[in-house]
């Protein structure tokens, strides 16, 4: 059973928020210990409101409450931005909250993960409807198996691999080990992220799905979509159920439906996205509306690196689309499917004959990656200081979109509103 409410224009306070936690929680059997599982700062959340919030509620009925980061493969936090994270300062650390743990998933270190189950190459290629077949081990960060109850606690957008985030995103990719993580982003790659993105369940999700259930712990999730930075909804259940809900919302709230394709679009990174991996995002969710031969410029001048973790991966591979990958795969197949696939999704769909590719849409990067890099991996180069982003602004009539706050609202072509609906539901 779901606990919730969700606005499509109005909002949600902290009273009701609570009276949803406490409620829901209220009749669920947790034990003696919980782990919350939040977002890194590379997703807009109200991690802070439900840091306090569960700390309310949880901290004199279990035994340990504690906090885990789903970093998937992101960068570590340092213990300041830990804080900053969860919206205290140092010296709580020390009074109110000094039993609260807050990790990293550490997804660098071989010893964090446990194997709890293995999906067969059968059961892979009937969730992937027959894209992929492979025996696929299920390994998360042996934390889980300490605790009674896992608690999902992390908003819900559109999204490039999955449809939309949230659920049981949270522990596959966020604290898996690379297995999951690989097969479910070259799956989505194979789909392309321009027919997933907002499309409802996915076959991704579904293997996502099946991961989850080989954790042998209670699992829970507090689902909340944000618009505005404030909070729209709350849906309080298991991730299936909750994540279901909050998808619903966030397809109404996320997804801004235009009439005719643009020729160019400004996205503006926000400061969140702090290299290309992360700030790629901007592209993704503004792909679908871009006429063919079109171009978007990601205005990030406070980006100076590709990926901190993948970067050498990517400077010898470089964008490309799927095809050009399948061409060639005795040379990139052994290459992590997280990786490939997200090379495929800043290059966008591609045509692909007689082994030359062309992308449909131009891809600028206007940062502080130097030129030579950005052409050598197949972007095109815009120096930042020279972009007014006044001149973007309200040219709408002659083809140009300035989106000020790219990588969370999805554009997309009022022609494919119909497609979309029925995706989602379909599924």
């Amino acid at each position: 059973m779901v606990t919730g409410n969700g606005y499509m224009d109005g909002f949600m306070d902290e009273v009701e928020a609570r009276t949803i936690l406490a409620e829901s929680l209220g009749r669920q059997p947790l034990g003696d210990s919980i782990l919350v599982i939040i977002p890194d700062g590379t997703r807009t959340a109200l991690t802070p409101l439900f840091f306090r919030l569960l700390a309310e509620l949880l901290l004199e009925r279990v035994d340990k409450l504690d906090y885990l980061v789903a970093l998937g493969t992101h960068a570590l936090m340092s213990k300041k931005r830990l804080n900053s994270l969860v919206g205290i300062e140092a010296r709580e650390r020390t009074g109110r909250y000094a039993d609260i743990g807050i990790y990293n998933h550490r997804w660098d270190l071989p010893e964090t993960f446990v194997t709890v189950d293995t999906i067969s190459a059968r059961e892979i290629e009937e969730l992937s409807g027959g894209l992929v077949a492979m025996d696929v081990p299920v390994t998360v960060n042996r934390m889980v198996l300490e605790y009674d109850t896992l608690l999902v606690c992390g908003p819900t957008y559109p999204h490039e691999v999955v449809g939309f985030s949230g659920g049981n995103k949270y522990f596959f990719p966020g604290i898996s080990g690379p297995e999951v993580i690989n097969v479910t982003h070259w799956i989505g790659a194979l789909l392309t992220s321009s027919a997933v993105i907002g499309s409802g369940y996915t076959c991704v999700r579904a293997i996502i799905d099946r991961a989850a259930q080989s954790i042998p712990r209670r699992r829970l999730c507090a689902s909340h979509v944000v618009r505005e930075h404030r909070l729209a909804g709350l849906y309080v259940g298991t991730p299936e159920e909750a994540w279901e809900r909050a998808a619903r919302l966030s397809a109404q709230v996320h997804i801004h439906w235009v009439e005719r394709p643009f020729r160019r679009a400004l996205g503006v990174v926000p400061a969140i996205y702090d290299d290309l991996w992360t700030g790629a995002k901007g592209m993704f969710k503004l792909e679908p509306v871009i006429e063919t031969g079109g171009e978007i410029v990601l205005f990030a001048p406070h980006i100076d690196e590709i990926s901190y973790t993948h970067g050498k991966i990517l400077d010898v591979i470089g964008y490309h689309g799927t095809e050009y990958f399948l061409d060639r795969w005795e040379r990139f197949g052994h290459l992590p499917g997280a990786v490939l696939a997200h090379s495929t999704f800043v290059r966008g769909v591609c045509t692909y004959l007689g082994g030359v590719e062309k992308p449909r849409i131009r891809l600028t990067l206007a940062a502080r990656v130097p030129r030579e890099r950005c052409e050598r991996l197949g972007l095109g180069y815009l120096d930042p200081d020279k972009v007014n982003v006044t001149d973007w602004q309200g040219k709408e009539d002659e083809g140009i979109l300035f989106v000020p706050r790219a990588g969370e609202r999805l554009f997309r072509l009022e022609r494919d509103r119909v497609f979309l609906k029925y995706r989602r539901e379909s599924n």
